[in-house]
């Protein structure tokens, strides 16, 4: 008998944390908006540099609490061989969009560098988030200042 309720409270315990990391798994989500640019550097008889970056965008759909993520390759060649490929990326951690832990949908667009409407720097972005359990939408627009920090300004929604 006492095998059976260790048994019964290790199946429970068990079922318990399989719910958990489900409920995990649900709390972050994938921008479906990622990009991708290229550039390359071409000179006749010498060595070839290309280089692609893409980024993307990773949400806690609770805290409303985002990341930016980076990923890029560089490749440089002569007329023969590869030469060099180097990889680097990371997240960096962004603040709330809403104050108060919730349901949030989000989705992000990104301005991809040399730009017409990168007036300053690398380009900017925009978040948008939705509360889903009330009617409550706010966007966010991020731009580089070209003094060292970038200014980002979120604006409640109003609906008419």
């Amino acid at each position: 008998m006492n095998y059976v309720i260790k048994l019964s409270g290790g199946i429970l315990l068990s079922l318990s944390m399989l719910i958990a990391a489900a409920k995990a798994d649900d709390l972050f989500k994938l921008s479906n908006s990622q990009d991708i640019s290229c550039s390359r550097g071409l000179a006749p008889g010498k060595l070839n540099t290309a280089t692609c970056t893409s980024r993307t965008y990773v949400f806690n759909t609770k805290t409303s609490e985002y990341y930016r993520c980076q990923v890029s390759l560089s490749l440089t060649r002569n007329n023969k061989e590869v030469i060099n490929v180097q990889t680097d990326g990371s997240c960096t951690k962004r603040p709330r969009i809403f104050e108060t832990d919730s349901h949030y949908a989000f989705d992000a667009t990104e301005t991809a560098p040399p730009n017409t409407n990168s007036f300053f720097g690398q380009g900017g972005y925009s978040i948008w988030a939705a509360d889903t359990t009330q009617q409550k939408v706010r966007g966010c627009i991020t731009i580089s200042s070209g003094l060292g920090s970038d200014i980002s300004k979120c604006l409640d929604m109003t609906f008419k």
